[in-house]
């Protein structure tokens, strides 16, 4: 899947652009005809567009009831119910620009989320600073570039 991602905007887009097609299900609709491309249509769209979309949207939500069992203490399905309501009144009302914002905040919240405890626990009286964590015997083998095979 990655692999077909890349190669489509590294080295298909620019005929992409040249046949005015914006989308994969376009190209199909274009290069190929009949019953069998209105199947392939018909399944991708399908499995794509619902099944594909269930699995990732059932994985954010896991990882929300598990972090708000686990970090705020409320019964995960009230958490879910609260999220979902609160993300369906923000879609609603300010349609697609306020969720390409909140994605935008999210992001810069994971971001921080995952470099400010770095830094933290680095600078902290146990590891003494980053000269002491990358001199320690524990890290110096994992941080060798090309693996020691004695």
């Amino acid at each position: 899947f990655l692999l077909s991602g890349m190669l489509t905007v590294f080295v298909y887009s620019k005929l992409w652009n040249r046949s005015k097609i914006m989308t994969d299900l376009e190209f199909y609709e274009v290069r190929y005809s009949g019953k069998e491309a209105a199947f392939l249509r018909g399944f991708r769209s399908i499995y794509l567009g619902f099944f594909f979309n269930i699995f990732i949207l059932a994985s954010a939500a896991l990882a929300l009831l598990k972090f708000a069992a686990m970090m705020l203490g409320i019964n995960p399905v009230l958490a879910l119910v609260i999220i979902s309501a609160i993300i369906l009144a923000y879609s609603t009302i300010g349609g697609l620009k306020s969720i390409l914002w909140t994605d935008f905040f999210l992001f810069v919240v994971a971001m921080g989320g995952a470099f400010i405890p770095v830094f933290y626990i680095i600078n902290s009286p146990q590891i003494g600073g980053l000269g002491n964590f990358l001199t320690n015997d524990i890290i110096v083998d994992k941080l060798s570039f090309f693996p020691d095979f004695t």
